[in-house]
């Protein structure tokens, strides 16, 4: 593995490499609009009226692709265990992170459509632009099924395991989808010297159907609105939900993959916990049959959610 953002952090203390400097047409001091947060919906999941909750979630997929839920049950010290154990593991020295699980290698940047080689700690994801790189460590696993998992790609720590198996539950009880694939991430931002430069992760939108994402207390998430970047402000215990691109491709776009991207901070480490809930590699995905018709063409291609992303993180057209 190359040297991590962690290390490049420590460092650094003033003047940062010049491949993180985003071009001024990416970077967030100039071009987020300062001042005014997005009132993203918040959706309470304990409100009695489930029609209206229904039609809450509808709403906010056709007009945001995004939404907050609060009173989501599931309990925070469950949230707590999984938040302490992923900051324990990226607080360890660095040979011993990479004694822990396995580290993808350097020339290996985007992912393999033969294996799913997302899982694993590293600093790259996808082929950058111009050689640029995000403000960003992180560590992929799977969580659900049981089937799925590979213990190889989870810390050794039995807390990380037991942490992150009872969240798995949670989730997967409160969410369903029996024949989705859950796939876990955590994003480390360390504290930055030049944070109105450098992105953390790039403007995107997620490849997968449905993102529930935990954030810490450190803002930094921001959407793509009406041509404009704006400060997402997240509230505290929500989970955060993101629309992803199956779901607008499955809805024949009705619904939308919000497109997002996050920031980060000179004194404080930000970190969030994103689950990926995703097809089977070789499931077919497209526009479904019943919302496609003379008046509404499908607008997607149908194809293999592995080709489907494997396109993606190579910049390869759909």
């Amino acid at each position: 593995m190359e040297i991590s953002v962690q290390g490049i952090a420590l460092k650094y203390k003033e003047k940062i490499p010049e491949e993180f400097i985003r071009s001024k047409d990416e970077q967030p001091g100039i071009t987020t609009v300062e001042g005014t947060a997005l009132e993203v919906p918040v959706i309470d999941l304990r409100n009695p009226d489930e029609e209206k909750i229904l039609e809450s979630i509808v709403d906010a997929s056709q007009k945001w692709g995004m939404f907050q839920v609060v009173n989501h049950e599931i309990p925070g010290e469950v949230i707590s265990k999984l938040q302490l154990v992923g900051r324990e593991f990226f607080e360890l020295p660095e040979e011993e992170k990479e004694k822990e699980v396995y580290v993808k290698p350097v020339e290996v940047d985007q992912y393999d459509a033969g294996t799913l080689s997302l899982e694993g700690y590293g600093t790259k994801l996808q082929r950058e632009v111009q050689g640029k790189k995000g403000w960003v460590d992180h560590l992929f696993h799977k969580i659900w099924p049981p089937s799925a998992v590979n213990y190889h790609f989870w810390p050794k720590n039995p807390s990380y395991r037991e942490a992150n198996e009872e969240y798995a539950k949670w989730v997967q009880g409160a969410v369903g989808g029996e024949n989705l694939v859950y796939l876990a991430k955590i994003n480390y931002y360390p504290p930055c010297p030049q944070p109105e430069v450098v992105l953390g992760v790039v403007a995107h939108t997620d490849m997968n159907n449905i993102t529930i994402l935990v954030p810490n207390d450190v803002q930094g998430l921001q959407a793509f609105r009406d041509g404009l970047w704006y400060d997402v402000k997240c509230i505290p215990n929500a989970l955060v939900i993101h629309i992803g691109d199956q779901m607008e491709i499955l809805s024949n776009g009705r619904y939308k993959s919000v497109l997002h991207r996050t920031r980060v901070n000179k004194e404080k480490t930000r970190m969030s916990w994103p689950v990926f809930l995703e097809p089977p590699a070789d499931f077919q995905v497209g526009p479904h049959p019943k919302l496609v018709n003379e008046n509404n063409p499908a607008k997607y291609k149908t194809k293999k959610y592995s080709d489907y992303v494997y396109c993606k993180l190579n910049k390869i057209p759909q």
